[in-house]
């Protein structure tokens, strides 16, 4: 998997804030009850503009550190979610004192992670009995409109690894025991600028060359027309949130 890919989403930190959707409450929720009685250290790794991380701060007594690879995330973090401690590194490799956290959880980038190396260093920060977290917010493809967006846009290597018509799910290795799973449907209202935003987000375009990305702007304006979709008005995006947990030996 292209590492250009997997560090280029600084450069569109606005756009992602804006065009990504945030996690539902419930879903994080189940992502975490395994944790034991007294948790409250969390780290959200992977972490981009705080998506994820300012749900985790919701619950009670949450002590919520972000880590992500990308500088510039960090940086849109720090002003979306203030107060939070930041700290630049990845899952394979964590910038934390052993058995430190409560909980780990990684929204939208388990699929850019080595999953051999990045569960046994995570389990080297995670304490016996603590979580480990994953979460994607998908498009749901079953919606035609969507499938030809998906078409326009080019699948994600998070949609190929969790939703794929050969995927097995993600691969959580030693010391994390057995993956429970559970997925969330729900709808996002989304406007014709902020689908814009959320697929000027996506690694692909961000990576693609100048004239492939104002291609790709063309075929999703003409889907837009074609939809009545103009101004202000918005149209209902399905998504499907996938969630996987494991407990650490």
């Amino acid at each position: 998997m292209s590492a250009d890919r997997a560090t280029s989403f600084g450069a569109e930190a606005a756009n992602y804030e804006a065009g990504r959707p945030e996690y539902p409450f419930e879903a994080v929720a189940w992502m975490l009850e395994r944790m034991p009685a007294d948790s409250r250290r969390i780290a959200d790794v992977g972490a981009g503009t705080g998506k994820l991380t300012r749900v985790l701060g919701h619950a009670p007594g949450a002590e919520v550190v972000a880590v992500d690879p990308d500088a510039e995330m960090l940086a849109a973090l720090r002003q979306s979610v203030p107060g939070v401690p930041t700290f630049q590194g990845s899952a394979e490799r964590m910038p934390l004192p052993d058995s430190s956290l409560d909980a780990v959880t990684l929204g939208q980038a388990w699929h850019w992670v080595e999953p051999i190396a990045a569960s046994a260093e995570l389990g080297r920060v995670v304490r016996s009995g603590g979580v480990l977290g994953l979460i994607w917010n998908i498009r749901d493809e079953r919606t035609e409109w969507v499938r030809r967006l998906t078409d326009v846009m080019h699948s994600s290597p998070a949609e190929n690894m969790v939703n794929g018509p050969e995927s097995e799910g993600p691969r959580i290795a030693a010391p994390f025991g057995q993956v429970e799973t559970q997925r969330w449907e729900w709808n996002r209202p989304m406007t014709r600028t902020q689908l814009h935003q959320m697929a000027l987000s996506r690694s692909y375009l961000i990576t693609a060359p100048a004239d492939e990305r104002t291609e790709i702007t063309r075929q999703m304006d003409a889907l837009f027309d074609e939809l009545g979709l103009d101004g202000d008005s918005t149209i209902d995006l399905p998504y499907v949130t996938h969630v996987f947990r494991a407990v650490r030996d």
